[in-house]
């Protein structure tokens, strides 16, 4: 059975609070960080904890005209997103991540694709790597997405992003944590 893409925001959650409950402790801030997949349906922030932060994977805008601040990251359907080791996927997300450094960017943040389960799912792993969390503890949140997910593919994935500080070697990791985590 197929992803109801029609009922609001699929795959919607609050990945800290999930990772807290994953490693039964809290390590992360709740309600902070998102993820999911379309907002195209939904009708009103509360939807999305309220929102005031979108970041979009998906090849096309979103078509809201909501008072919230949006930030578009294509990628081309074209491109093997789970090979974290190519050229075109590591600038990619360089430049999302890049934008954690960014002292201004309101919180809570909702990282959203299509389905919200394979490029919000790469995304959501490098912030967690980022973050120092278990590569068990980021697998199981990525398999609590509906639709086809597969644990090689995220795992994969993390292998490539492994070693941070090299991956993102244009980014002030130290910073990134800092906002992220809201201290």
């Amino acid at each position: 059975m197929g992803l109801d893409y029609t009922d609001g925001c699929v795959n919607f959650r609050d990945f800290g609070g999930y990772i807290n409950l994953i490693l039964d402790k809290d390590c992360l801030p709740e309600n902070r960080l998102f993820r999911g997949g379309s907002i195209e349906y939904i009708k009103d922030l509360s939807e999305i904890k309220n929102t005031v932060s979108v970041f979009n994977l998906r090849n096309g805008p979103d078509y809201h005209d909501f008072d919230i601040d949006y930030y578009h990251f294509p990628m081309a359907n074209k491109v093997e997103k789970y090979d974290t080791t190519t050229k075109e996927v590591r600038v990619w997300l360089n430049t999302i991540i890049k934008q954690f450094e960014d002292e201004q960017l309101k919180y809570p943040v909702l990282i959203h694709c299509l389905s919200g389960k394979d490029r919000t799912g790469i995304v959501v792993a490098a912030i967690l790597l980022i973050l120092g969390i278990d590569e068990k503890a980021i697998e199981e949140e990525y398999l609590l997405s509906e639709g086809e997910v597969k644990l090689e593919l995220i795992r994969q994935a993390i292998e490539g992003m492994k070693d941070i500080s090299t991956y993102f070697n244009r980014v002030n990791l130290p910073l990134v944590r800092k906002n992220l985590l809201g201290k």
